[in-house]
């Protein structure tokens, strides 16, 4: 999360321009999951210690981080997979591994970087559907995505060109 260069982005009424370096890291830790098209997943961690991850910066207890992490990939369908790398899991698995870290410090917003680029298909579909159920449950998601059938997922969508929204 960048500082604007014009206007200002308001959080839970905090003007994020005039937050420090420490205090966007507080925001991003604590209040906005991030799903990223490459993944970002640690490549010497398995599954769960790559979901566990955010919530040792943010200070959890390993139990608790551990037990949540377990929670979070049997939800997405992953349990038995927890102890794999990422290069033991396929393209689909990795990015739902990448779901179950973005949510596991409980944020109320999801941002996806163009979360089904680089997934088949029906393996894109199955990630919508994950995330249009956590909509379901309360959570704010924001999609990025150049894929109209993506994008017709959404129950509102926005359109950029060139920095600018179009609608």
């Amino acid at each position: 999360m960048d500082t604007p260069t014009s206007g200002a982005v308001f959080i839970d009424g905090i003007d994020t321009g005039k937050l420090s370096e420490n205090g966007l890291a507080e925001i991003r830790r604590g209040k906005i999951g991030f799903i990223f098209q490459q993944f970002n997943l640690v490549h010497t961690l398995n599954a769960l210690e790559n979901v566990a991850l955010p919530m040792f910066f943010a200070g959890v207890k390993r139990e608790t981080r551990i037990k949540r992490a377990d929670e979070l990939l049997a939800n997405i369908g992953l349990g038995d997979r927890m102890y794999h790398k990422p290069s033991e899991l396929s393209g689909g698995q990795q990015q739902r591994v990448a779901i179950a870290r973005a949510l596991s410090n409980d944020p109320e917003v999801v941002i996806g970087d163009e979360p089904t680029g680089n997934v088949d298909t029906e393996t894109g579909n199955a990630i919508m559907g994950i995330l249009e159920g956590l909509n379901r449950e309360g959570r704010t998601i924001i999609v990025v995505t150049h894929d109209a059938e993506i994008a017709a997922h959404a129950g509102r969508t926005k359109r950029m060109r060139d920095g600018r929204v179009l609608d």
